[in-house]
């Protein structure tokens, strides 16, 4: 893949400015596929502007998140945007540097730091002011994570923050890497029903059924379909939005999972404020937003996983090529079985006629 050079980077930023010009609305991931480069690269030729490159020490950067206060913390993929605002706390990072966790009652992350490549702080000017954030690129340029500071942020937190955290040297090459190959997954006639089936059923944690579907070399809706109408149901797409609205209306406590290859973001509450744009379905809710592109999402499943905790159900929905866009299940915590109410919803959601 292409890295900059800093003659590539300037006319890159005048092209981009040009765009903006003439579509002052357009995103930055939107304004990089139409300029034929990653937004990581887009972001890259601002340095010097109103950007500044930081060093990867996701080990040291994390944490020092917190100093900034009440945040909003952004994670998507190519068809859901998740927003939740809150205190970067209770931050861990294992597994030799590769894995992170922030968990708390606002900010809840599931970090994959082997996959983070490049990170920069930006100060924007826009119609509002200068909006601020920190936004966290992966190997291949893709946006992964970035936080945003609020109007309650600690503003006198940010300069000494960026200060700490400036890379020595603000280059614009970012060393890009071709995208990882997609994992073969066997044929269904290769794959033992019976065992998968059983494997299943002798789940005590739903972290387990990643290992599972390791195990038998299944893609994940590959097993769904294979799984038997005991632990996985095809719905309409359709239903995911009634799902939650029909939460929102009986006050239904949920988790909202959205994430990509590196992060994946929750939210944990009730969701009130829903409404459609368009074909957007979005929460607009005070500390958490939500932006669903529905005619992404192809096919949706109600899932059951067994657990030490009982049975735990789930709604998930995946796009054309078979990658999750988003989950949802009832709010709950270890050691404790899930919501009634939440089963009884999904439950009573049609499946998808034969």
């Amino acid at each position: 893949m292409s890295n900059l050079n800093p003659v590539q980077a300037s006319d890159l930023y005048q092209k981009w400015q040009q765009l903006r010009g003439a579509q002052s609305r357009l995103r930055a991931r939107d304004a990089a596929v139409h300029l034929s480069v990653s937004e990581a690269e887009l972001v890259a030729s601002r340095l010097a502007v109103d950007t500044v490159r930081l060093r990867p020490e996701w080990e040291a950067l994390l944490p020092a998140l917190g100093e900034l206060g009440y945040v909003m913390a952004l994670t998507r993929n190519e068809h859901c945007v998740h927003e939740r605002k809150g205190i970067y706390r209770d931050v861990t990072v294992s597994a030799g540097g590769k894995m992170g966790l922030v968990v708390s009652a606002d900010i809840d992350l599931r970090l994959f730091l082997g996959g983070w490549g490049s990170v920069f702080a930006i100060s924007e000017q826009t119609d509002k002011g200068i909006q601020r954030s920190i936004q966290v690129f992966d190997h291949q340029g893709m946006a992964v994570h970035k936080v945003f500071l609020t109007d309650t942020s600690d503003l006198a937190a940010w300069e000494p923050l960026v200060e700490r955290f400036r890379a020595p040297q603000q280059s614009t090459e970012l060393q890009l890497q071709a995208p990882p190959e997609r994992q073969a997954v066997k044929p269904d006639s290769e794959i033992n029903q019976h065992t998968l089936r059983q494997g299943w059923s002798e789940l005590k944690d739903t972290h387990h059924f990643f290992a599972l579907l390791k195990k038998h070399g299944a893609g994940r809706t590959q097993a769904l379909r294979l799984a038997g109408k005991e632990w996985a149901e095809p719905l309409d797409p359709s239903e995911l939005t009634r799902a939650m609205e029909q939460a929102g209306e009986r006050d239904i406590a949920i988790m909202v999972f959205v994430g990509n290859r590196h992060c994946i973001q929750i939210h944990t509450g009730p969701v009130r404020k829903l409404r459609w744009m368009d074909t957007w379905f979005n929460v607009l809710d005070p500390e958490f937003n939500l932006h669903l592109k529905t005619p992404g999402i192809t096919e949706l499943w109600r899932v059951r996983k067994p657990s030490n905790d009982g049975v735990i159900t789930s709604l998930e929905a995946f796009d054309a090529d078979g990658e999750l866009v988003i989950q949802l299940f009832g709010a709950r915590k270890p050691g404790i079985p899930e919501l009634r109410t939440w089963r009884e919803l999904v439950e009573s959601l049609p499946v998808v006629a034969p």
